[in-house]
């Protein structure tokens, strides 16, 4: 029988890889409401490390997941309650260090666990038992499905209607979950089209499964679309918002389906959105019988845990690619450590980013993997 660790209610305890668990910790906190990451967000570097309580898991961060949504949370747009100070980040995966008397009859000091929380852009995080989410190992793909493949797979299934031969656009594509929406909309049989900004992009998403790829750097998207698909586009998936919006919307075929998912473009400005061109929206939607639908994760969190066992089983058996992008390329290098995420999120704003982004939080104890 496995021993139960009762550590809920010690100050100083071992980790199960027998270094001591520290007192204080580094975390990256919202100290001022605003879009713009590196004015609201703060690093302290001498944050008492959580407690976990007797349902609850204490996670050693190893990677956190960036999303362009972290701006909107903390410009306090998702709560507009919530007042500063609190802790920024949405996702994380790493080992359990520590839990309560009842979650150890589930968990085990020393497994793999991923989440999604705010405050997860911290060394240390106490996580309810009953939101983690065991995980085969601490890597990096897997986190790429908590927020991101999650997004495209509910989404998709939920509002797209997928169905063998549709022709679906996936504006960036080669995002964080652009590329689970080219890849479950290949299974699903359809004709995937993919904007994005690079060559190098372009060579990604044909390696995933893309039909067609649409460079809008180099590239004419709209003419494009009316060369190549005269009859329009059954389904969209757009998380780019502003003049790409517009251009979708026109592109739609009778019928056709549009799912907003975001509007990354506006993000950074002080109302979050920018301008699109919606005094014809209306009449445009009514002579094609077209739809829009918006999709936001709080609204579907019934199909969550579904849509995330599904994934990971894909993941698991090599049927998705969960591109993971560290920064290597970057012109400072990999992100590692939480002074990177700030360096992280300006990478995802100037579209570099092939994949997820991930930052690695290294520990001077031997890791397993």
């Amino acid at each position: 029988p496995r021993r139960i660790l009762d550590m809920s209610y010690s100050r100083h305890f071992l980790d199960f890889q027998g270094s001591s668990i520290p007192t204080s910790m580094r975390k990256l906190v919202v100290t001022k409401l605003s879009p713009n990451f590196r004015e609201a967000v703060t690093l302290l570097r001498d944050s008492p490390v959580p407690i976990p309580g007797d349902g609850d898991l204490l996670v050693r961060n190893r990677f956190v997941g960036i999303n362009a949504s972290d701006i909107n949370y903390s410009a306090g747009r998702y709560d507009p309650s919530a007042k500063p100070p609190f802790g920024a980040g949405l996702e994380g995966i790493g080992d359990v260090v520590a839990l309560g008397l009842s979650a150890s009859a589930e968990y085990s000091v020393g497994q793999a666990v991923a989440y999604v929380k705010p405050g997860a852009f911290a060394e240390y995080i106490v996580v309810p038992a009953k939101d983690a989410v065991p995980v085969p190992a601490v890597k990096p793909e897997f986190l790429t499905l908590m927020v991101s493949g999650t997004t495209a797979y509910i989404s998709l299934k939920e509002l797209g209607g997928l169905s063998e031969g549709k022709k679906v656009l996936v504006t960036a594509a080669a995002g964080g979950t652009g590329q689970f929406a080219v890849q479950l909309a290949k299974k699903a049989k359809c004709h995937v089209i993919g904007t994005c900004s690079s060559d190098e992009k372009g060579a990604f998403l044909k390696s995933i499964g893309c039909d067609h790829t649409i460079n809008y750097k180099t590239e004419n998207v709209e003419s494009v679309l009316k060369k190549s698909y005269p009859k329009g586009v059954d389904v969209v998936y757009e998380s780019v918002g502003g003049k790409m919006f517009d251009l979708a919307v026109n592109s739609l075929a009778t019928k056709g389906r549009m799912i907003v998912i975001g509007f990354i473009t506006g993000y950074q400005n002080p109302s979050g959105l920018q301008p699109v061109k919606a005094e014809l929206l209306p009449a445009k939607l009514l002579m094609k019988s077209a739809s829009i639908r918006g999709f936001f994760m709080n609204h579907y969190l019934s199909e969550y845990k579904m849509a995330l066992k599904d994934l990971l089983k894909m993941c698991e058996k090599g049927e998705l690619v969960c591109e993971v992008d560290l920064g290597d390329t970057s012109p400072e290098g990999r992100f590692t450590g939480l002074e990177s995420v700030f360096r992280a999120v300006d990478y995802m704003y100037m579209g570099k980013n092939i994949g997820k982004i991930v930052v690695e939080l290294p520990h001077s104890v031997n890791s397993k993997l």
